[in-house]
């Protein structure tokens, strides 16, 4: 019998780290959802303490999901773990994850503590969290850099204090995956009481190495690995989810264990995922990219036909390409439209919800001759508004004709209030773009703005990901539509209703 190697999905806590990731929590139940589906093992929902808007995502995600365990992070601090424990009274079952920093550096720098003083927080933690949940997770923050026979002392004693689960970072992608499997290998070989916990990796991929790191760890008996959808998280980001169980499922001749993933899921989150939070997936990235089960060589495509094995090492239907695809048009009726959502991870609250989308459907359908799945889940993404959405697009006209300089002519609803101004510019989106921040003053910076379109066809829908950056504060913005001007109204208004919301929120790791 193969071990179980345990799947800790980090999405919504590291991967909403990303600048211009953050999640509504609305958003994150859709996530966490599609997680469920998944058979994520562990879904960390957030970060409690960090803001009233986190603790209430990860409280809504506690009660909104049944088959996953659900972890809310927590530091080595009394009121980070109360918050964690009070976030996650709703959840069928629960953990809370407490760290603490333990590399010289960030002892000395960052926590100004001495050593012995580190272990006495950690077991205090460890101790506290205990009083919510049986199930305790303790990472050394920075462990990749510490010494290792500190972390033989501080793990033991975490041990000993109730931690079940040990997770091992390399928080800053610094090491090599030799190296990082010998870690923890050492770590499982020299603390005495190893045997009473579940060793886990949560790996960075500032150097280009997350997934071979946590699988380097996994050959050397790690059976957790802290990862995230498309590899989103700070930086260069974190250990791809898909990658890592792909690469152990396809390669269980070199592995002893294997994960409880329902990997035809896969696909339907990375888009979710994407669509969300703005940052798109590269075409030849590896198992959800456009490219990934695509052949254009000659040579290629002959084998293909002759047998698939001959190029491929798994089946593009396994991880979710072309599998119950369904194409939906004007005739659909709405519990067709309705069921389908279903499948693809949207369930509605209210009635009204459902009409609304339901609306938007009818009246794409008679733009577009087919639609698919992925114009569903960005119809879905284009109604979900903020709580707190103060601006609306109310019309928008762009005039663009050859040797004449465009101009648009846009009016707003800016809290309850109808504002209309029309402004030129270099080009149709160019003079909206303008027109927009004209009426609404933001003082923004864009950062990025870039457009893909969702299916093929001249009649797609067009997906636009604007950036904004106003103070050190990054957001990001999408809108769909048929058309690619008002596609990038939307975004726009969208990443500006996003900025003017009020955020204190807090870091993990301040």
């Amino acid at each position: 019998m193969s071990d179980k190697l345990i799947i800790f999905d980090t999405t919504l806590r590291d991967g909403e780290q990303s600048p211009g990731a953050s999640m509504t929590k609305d958003e994150k139940v859709r996530i966490a959802k599609s997680l469920e589906r998944m058979n994520v093992d562990i879904i960390e929902a957030g970060f409690p303490i960090a803001s009233v808007g986190d603790f209430e995502s990860v409280q809504a995600v506690a009660n909104a999901v049944s088959d996953s365990r659900i972890c809310g992070l927590a530091r080595a601090l009394d009121n980070d773990i109360d918050r964690a424990g009070e976030a996650l009274k709703g959840a069928n079952a629960s953990r809370i994850h407490t760290f603490i920093a333990t590399s010289p550096i960030h002892m000395e720098m960052k926590l100004r503590m001495t050593p012995d003083q580190v272990i006495e927080n950690a077991v205090k933690a460890v101790k506290r969290a205990r009083r919510y949940t049986d199930d305790v997770e303790f990472s050394p923050e920075d462990a990749g850099r510490s010494e290792p026979e500190f972390l033989y002392r501080i793990l033991e004693a975490v041990i000993d204090a109730g931690a079940t689960t040990l997770n091992i970072p390399d928080t800053v992608g610094y090491n090599l995956p030799h190296q990082f499997g010998q870690l923890i290998y050492n770590l499982r070989e020299n603390i005495p009481n190893s045997d009473k916990a579940i060793f886990s990796v949560h790996c960075h991929n500032d150097l280009g190495l997350a997934v071979a790191n946590s699988l380097s760890a996994v050959l050397n008996g790690a059976r957790q690995v802290e990862c995230t959808i498309n590899g989103l998280g700070e930086r260069a980001g974190n250990a791809a989810i898909e990658e890592v169980v792909m690469a152990v499922r396809t390669r269980q001749d070199m592995f002893d264990c294997d994960t409880n993933i329902d990997t035809t899921q896969i696909l339907a989150a990375s888009r979710l995922v994407s669509g969300i939070t703005g940052f798109a997936v590269q075409p030849n990235k590896a198992i959800v990219g456009a490219n990934a089960f695509a052949h254009e060589s000659g040579i290629h495509q002959d084998g293909v036909l002759k047998n698939r094995e001959t190029y491929e090492i798994m089946r593009a239907e396994d991880v979710g390409w072309n599998a119950n695809r369904m194409v939906m048009g004007k005739h659909s009726g709405r519990n067709a439209f309705k069921d389908r959502l279903k499948q693809l991870g949207t369930e509605f609250e209210t009635e009204a919800e459902l009409n609304e989308v339901f609306r938007k459907f009818k009246a794409l359908a008679d733009k577009k001759h087919e639609i698919f799945d992925e114009d569903l889940q960005a119809l879905v993404s284009d109604t979900v508004t903020l709580d707190n959405e103060r601006i609306s697009l109310t019309s928008l006209k762009v005039c663009s004709e050859t040797g004449e300089t465009p101009v648009a002519s846009v009016t707003l609803c800016i809290d309850s209030e109808e504002k209309q101004v029309e402004v030129a510019g270099s080009g149709p989106v160019d003079a909206a773009l303008r027109a927009i921040e004209e009426l609404v003053q933001s003082k923004t910076e864009l950062q990025l703005y870039s457009v893909n379109n969702i299916t093929s066809g001249t009649d797609s829908q067009g997906e636009v990901n604007v950036r904004l950056e106003k103070g050190g504060r990054i957001v990001s913005g999408q809108g769909s539509d048929t058309d690619i001007v008002i596609a990038s109204a939307k975004a726009y208004i969208n990443a500006l209703n996003k900025i003017l919301v009020s955020v204190d929120r807090a870091h993990p790791q301040v």
